[in-house]
């Protein structure tokens, strides 16, 4: 089914002086304006665009992309503040509209906030709301399985580290001393889940998976690289000097360079790590 908020790829059924018409199944003929159009569009073409409504609640297709869709989290920058709430800058010609009654605090020109985007209920608009936490339930099910790649952003940090968003739909914790790198409100993360409690709550990971480990080796190389080929850590160095050179922990560490061992990319000494000549 066809919704606002989203994007899909539609075929083009008319042309006219001001835009082209697109097939949009249960929304009818849907406008794609010329100056959103790429060249050479034609009648059988088709395209994905982004549908949203116009200024007198018309469905309306653009091919600019929107920093979030219906029903995602987005950091975005407020462009201005009216008597009816504040506008922010989502990507498209027409900004997004957060009402004084979806505002967790009062916004202001110039900042950006995490907001939720979803429909209104009496107009059928897209409207956010930086009342983030009633979108989110950590009741609701979910499949997770640890080791699973995830998309996060950080919403909030606490005494034990930092709260993320998982997938646009759950929370859960990153451990403080298991983050080795700075992480700001409102960033989008790739991450992993490391363990879904008894209780459903998750525990999440930014180490795991194949590309963390090629990063994590190419890391430690490069740093052999610029060091002549050899450095002065190793399996006893204080996980915090190797947390400040490789931006890693000492267990990811030590993980990496088994790694590099056994496939005869550097040796492993009393004193430190050798790069192998090729």
């Amino acid at each position: 089914m066809i919704k606002i908020g989203n994007n899909y790829k539609l075929e083009v059924v008319k042309a006219v002086d001001f835009g082209f018409y697109l097939d949009a199944r249960e929304l009818g003929e849907v406008l794609l304006p010329v100056k959103h159009a790429p060249d050479q569009l034609s009648v059988g073409d088709s395209l994905d665009v982004f549908l949203y409504l116009d200024s007198e609640d018309r469905p309306i297709a653009t091919t600019q992309k929107p920093k979030a869709m219906v029903g995602e989290f987005a950091y975005l920058k407020v462009k201005d503040s009216t008597q009816v709430g504040a506008f922010l800058d989502w990507g498209l010609d027409k900004d997004v509209l957060v009402p004084f009654a979806e505002q967790h605090r009062p916004m202001q020109t110039g900042h950006s906030y995490l907001v939720y985007l979803y429909l209104d209920d009496i107009d059928g608009r897209i409207t956010a709301s930086s009342k983030i936490d009633k979108f989110l339930d950590d009741e609701r099910p979910h499949d997770f399985k640890p080791q699973q790649a995830v998309d996060l952003i950080i919403a909030n940090s606490t005494d034990l580290g930092y709260k993320a968003i998982i997938n646009h739909s759950h929370w859960g914790v990153l451990y403080k001393n298991e983050v080795h790198q700075r992480l700001s409100f409102g960033q989008t993360k790739k991450g992993f889940i490391k363990y879904v409690r008894p209780d459903r709550r998750i525990d999440l990971t930014l180490q795991g998976g194949q590309e963390t480990r090629d990063k994590y080796s190419k890391i430690i190389l490069n740093y052999l690289n610029k060091q002549g080929g050899f450095a002065a850590v190793h399996d006893k160095t204080d996980p915090a000097m190797i947390s400040d050179l490789f931006g890693m922990s000492k267990k990811a560490f030590k993980k990496t360079i088994g790694g590099l061992y056994k496939n005869k990319l550097i040796t492993i000494e009393d004193d430190g790590i050798r790069l192998l000549e090729k």
